[in-house]
């Protein structure tokens, strides 16, 4: 039997940057709650058996009316503070799950993620432990110390990280027992508390897609307003 595979919706934050006043997840966008087009994208993909959301604390309510409609929905539980707080708290939720279970994280802020992008990052984990979605730089990045430039990376080597990042349970869930034993622990995604935790597991890079925008900014909500045009015309 095949291992399960579980979509874990990340809508733990607050979305200050957006000065919305109120988790930018719940914003709509096309109509929709911009949760709601995170969800549905997982519900409706036939690899996946189960979506789990992590909201912000202080909105579950909202959030666990947006997934009722959602068949796939299995639970909807209060994140924390942090990214890493809300993933151990979907890690959780997950506890005596088998290691081979195939676990999606993916940030509640990015409405698009489409099939494609699903399907590669399930294909990956057919033969890996870890998988991470990424699109080409198009800038210049360099490295900037006191206001002045120390290193400028070869543009060809860098990629922007998106969501879902894929892992199976075991490893990921070995990686955060390391990683909350850190008293230094900093970490931004969960392929970074692998790639720091686990060195040895390779992290696979898959391609992500342009659409896949995250919604942070003012600015960006509009983007998103346009894209979910052209997905609901």
């Amino acid at each position: 039997m095949a291992a399960r595979t579980v979509a874990v919706v990340l809508a733990g934050g607050v979305g200050e940057r957006m000065g919305a006043g109120r988790p930018k997840q719940l914003m709509e966008v096309g109509g929709r709650p911009i949760l709601a087009h995170a969800i549905g994208a997982f519900d409706a993909h036939p690899g996946i058996d189960e979506v789990v959301v992590v909201m912000a604390s202080g909105h579950l309510r909202d959030a666990a009316a947006i997934a009722a409609p959602f068949r796939k929905t299995a639970a909807v539980i209060e994140g924390g503070d942090t990214r890493t707080a809300s993933t151990v708290a979907a890690l959780r939720v997950l506890d005596g799950r088998p290691d081979d279970v195939r676990v999606l994280f993916h940030d509640a802020a990015r409405p698009f993620v489409d099939a494609p992008v699903i399907d590669r990052v399930l294909d990956a984990l057919d033969g890996c432990e870890a998988v991470a979605v990424g699109v080409p730089s198009p800038d210049t990045i360099v490295v900037v110390e006191g206001g002045v430039v120390v290193s400028m990376p070869p543009r060809e080597t860098l990629s922007r990280f998106q969501t879902p990042q894929g892992f199976r349970l075991g490893t990921i869930r070995k990686a955060y027992e390391l990683a909350l034993a850190d008293p230094a622990l900093r970490a931004t995604d969960d392929c970074g508390i692998v790639h720091r935790y686990l060195p040895d597991v390779p992290i696979r890079v898959v391609a992500g897609s342009e659409r896949n925008l995250k919604v942070t900014q003012p600015l960006d909500a509009v983007v998103a307003e346009h894209l979910a045009t052209e997905v609901n015309p």
